[in-house]
């Protein structure tokens, strides 16, 4: 089986590719620590001083695999579902788990620039935001989907980026916005046509690239200090509690139970739509 991540050396850059291109990089139980290992890796090699994240084929990341994790039964290893009554704790740790692995990106002692083209949606926009600077493709989307029902951001970034009223924008909706919008609001750095993302990403590394490493580290330490201070890791192990409630309240019990009878895919459309009623379990209709 080919690696879910790889790394690539290419002179003071190291490209850290995430490689499910045919899932379009869905996050599964194995990817979020081969990532964590590459994000080591890339920290342990002298000469590279800067990374870059990116995505191989359509799409940066397109979130967790609900293939698996939403079609499956609860009873076939899948570790998002439990069969009722659910032990919170057991889901808290899988979670956690996988947030902290994304946040080696936020600990990375080397700056991390992540290049997003296609999507970053959902569980892919957690890691997008664990890194520390964001350049996307004017048509590329990012957005947290699953805030409709069925999730809670377990990284939290969300509010540390955008302050608290575009923060709630976009997790009040689940609104995915292109990249002009994301850098309008502040959610990116800056946004480019697709045509010239590569070579403005490298830009931005090669220029960061001929800093020293300790000078580097000692900034990033400082700034992400600041964003810590105000309580980063208790936002985050909130968020991660109340990602498993989404999962096994009623409506998210009725969208895994529709998952697994009508397909993700449908299921999410209906959600994304606002065409379900996952209370009431039933179609909405447009007349009432």
């Amino acid at each position: 089986m080919s690696p879910r991540v790889l790394l690539e050396k290419d002179g003071r850059v190291g490209r850290i590719i995430l490689n499910r291109p045919d899932v379009m990089n869905a996050i599964d139980d194995e990817l979020p620590s081969e990532l964590a290992a590459r994000v080591a890796e890339a920290n342990a090699e002298p000469d590279i001083h800067v990374i870059i994240l990116s995505g191989a084929g359509r799409a940066f990341c397109a979130g967790y695999d609900l293939t698996y994790y939403a079609e499956k039964d609860s009873g076939e290893g899948n570790n998002v579902t439990q069969s009722m009554p659910w032990d919170p704790m057991k889901d808290y740790a899988f979670m956690h788990r996988n947030t902290e692995l994304f946040m080696s990106l936020w600990h990375s002692h080397k700056p991390v620039i992540a290049k997003v083209h296609g999507y970053a949606a959902a569980g892919g926009s957690d890691i997008a935001l664990c890194c520390d600077m964001i350049v996307m493709a004017d048509d590329a989307e990012i957005g947290y989907m699953p805030a409709r029902v069925w999730g809670c951001p377990t990284t939290a970034m969300w509010t540390y980026r955008l302050g608290p009223e575009q923060a709630k924008r976009m997790l009040f909706t689940g609104d995915r916005i292109d990249g002009r919008e994301a850098e309008r609001i502040g959610l990116v750095l800056k946004s480019v046509p697709a045509g010239n993302l590569d070579v403005e990403v490298d830009r931005l590394a090669n220029r960061m690239a001929s800093v020293p490493i300790n000078q580097l580290m000692m900034q990033k330490i400082v700034i992400n200090q600041a964003i810590e201070a105000m309580g980063l890791a208790n936002t985050q192990r909130l968020a991660t509690i109340f990602d498993g409630i989404t999962r096994h309240s009623p409506e998210g019990l009725n969208f895994k139970a529709r998952s697994e009878q009508r397909g993700w895919k449908e299921t999410v459309r209906e959600r994304d739509q606002g065409t379900f009623d996952w209370t009431q379990n039933r179609p909405i209709n447009p007349e009432s």
